[in-house]
């Protein structure tokens, strides 16, 4: 009997190794949780197209929107486990959804981690409407509105979500949230002055700020974006101490090969490395991630370090979806 058991194992052993080896056969699709436009859409888009050359097959990018990304995830969580299926998230999807919605999975337990991607400080952006030519004026007109001014976010969880707990934490200043399917939507309400402010991924709102068509006063950092020095950081604004980078990554569905992760992080790796890519990543105000931070283990342990430090802050703030 042992030796039947053994004989078994071998043979799934083997068999999962010869579809690892071949891997990929056929199109691969990765999930961003956020609608077509946005950041998040914009760096997987660019990944995305580098990296099949790497694997040698096309990656799609499917737009699963809704609820602060958590259905895009859930999808990707309920997939086969082949490698044919990528959740590309950040530390809104990843992490801060665990503490807001009734998931019905584990953001740990059921997603395997593949490789951390580039990051951006948050930038504090307005409307032109607003009087305010710099953030302390910013901060004194959003205290004296009769009501909550309204911000913007992608959805409850969502990184400008996150960023603007995180605002009224440091400023004391109360805001009314409008969530979006994405801060690409967002943007166009607040460049069409539907909403006041967005404290928004310096990579979504980087080209409205130049085109003059909202206002920029700080980023969410100690230094400042390459890509944007004109505009100051927060400690030399007047807000000091307001840092937050928000990072991505991609995750597989638990039980994917260690062999196909490699092969997909391998490839992320490339792209991540290819000087084109780097200057595109760069001009949407993104920053590279550490070489030694490029691994699986890197991101696993990146992603329980972020939910330990920011889950008591919104459950603090008792932000919850049903």
């Amino acid at each position: 009997m042992r030796k039947l058991v053994l004989a078994v194992l071998a043979m799934l052993t083997f068999t999962g190794a010869a579809f690892a080896q071949n891997y990929p056969t056929h199109p691969i699709t990765i999930i961003v949780p956020f609608s077509a436009g946005g950041p998040s859409d914009a760096m997987a888009r660019i990944l995305g197209e580098r990296m099949k050359q790497s694997l040698g097959e096309v990656l799609l990018i499917e737009n699963v929107t809704g609820a602060g990304g958590s259905i895009g995830v859930g999808r990707a969580v309920r997939s086969a486990p082949d490698g044919y299926t990528i959740s590309f998230g950040h530390l809104g999807t990843h992490v801060a959804n665990g503490a807001i919605y009734k998931l019905g999975y584990d953001l740990v337990e059921d997603l395997e981690p593949v490789v951390l991607l580039p990051s951006n400080p948050m930038i504090i952006v307005s409307k032109n409407a607003v009087p305010a030519k710099s953030l302390k004026e910013l901060l004194e007109w959003l205290k004296s509105r009769p009501s909550p001014p309204t911000a913007g976010t992608a959805g409850a969880g969502s990184g400008s979500h996150i960023a603007g707990l995180y605002f009224e934490n440091v400023s004391g200043i109360k805001l009314q949230y409008v969530p979006y399917r994405g801060t690409g939507p967002a943007l166009n309400d607040l460049v069409a002055g539907q909403i006041d402010i967005i404290v928004d991924q310096t990579s979504n709102s980087i080209n409205q700020v130049r085109a003059g068509n909202i206002r920029a006063y700080a980023v969410t950092d100690s230094k400042r974006v390459e890509n944007a020095k004109d505009v100051p950081t927060v400690d030399e604004a007047g807000l000091p101490g307001f840092h937050m980078t928000l990072w991505s990554g991609l995750w597989v569905p638990k039980g994917t090969p260690k062999e196909i992760i490699a092969k997909i992080n391998t490839a992320a790796v490339e792209a991540l490395n290819d000087p084109a890519v780097q200057k595109q990543l760069e001009n949407l105000g993104l920053q590279m991630p550490p070489k030694d931070q490029l691994t699986p283990q890197a991101l696993g342990a990146l992603q329980k370090a972020e939910i330990a430090k920011w889950w008591p802050m919104i459950k603090a703030a008792n932000v919850k979806v049903d």
